[in-house]
């Protein structure tokens, strides 16, 4: 845990672990701000993920991500929700862990495939090849999950929970570890 309670709250996690979902509520919840930062790269780049990931590649949008995170964990009184892949640059997951309590939204593989599949061709890294999601969701989170791992300061499985369950779990961690 940080020495004293940051200002923010980020969620990690795989895609379709809830990060979105439980972010909204957690911040209604708190009566802070949410902020989702992939809603916002597309509000910069003026398309969606899909279509940015399609005609500039996975560089150019993981530099404006970052561009993003670091903008946005200057403030305070936010749930912050990231992308899947916030993780995957050192200089994130600093800043997100300097200024935020960083909460790893866990998820059973097999759930994900079940969650993701209900919003097909929003995920760009799931529909690039021909292998099915579940495939690509283990492989992914091979090399994803000791990252999220390292990067939170706490772990909440979101597999069979409702998220209003989930919120109150981070809230009461939150307000346990700030006491």
């Amino acid at each position: 845990m940080p020495e004293e309670m940051p200002g923010n709250i980020t969620l990690i996690g795989f895609m379709g672990s809830g990060k979105s979902t439980v972010g909204r509520l957690l911040a209604q919840r708190l009566g802070w701000r949410f902020t989702d930062t992939d809603h916002l790269i597309e509000k910069v780049v003026g398309c969606s993920i899909p279509t940015y990931f399609a005609t500039e590649g996975e560089t150019a949008f993981r530099d404006k991500e970052t561009t993003i995170l670091l903008g946005v964990t200057a403030g305070e009184r936010q749930v912050i929700a990231t992308g899947g892949g916030a993780v995957l640059r050192e200089e994130n997951v600093a800043a997100l862990r300097t200024s935020s309590l960083v909460v790893y939204l866990t998820t059973r593989p097999d759930v994900l495939a079940k969650r993701v599949a209900r919003r097909p061709g929003e995920r760009p890294l799931l529909t690039a090849g021909e292998e099915p999601a579940l495939t690509l969701i283990l492989r992914m989170l091979a090399t994803r999950g000791p990252l999220y791992q390292s990067a939170s300061h706490l772990l909440v499985d979101t597999s069979d929970r409702a998220p209003g369950a989930v919120v109150e779990e981070i809230v009461r961690r939150y307000q346990r570890e700030g006491s």
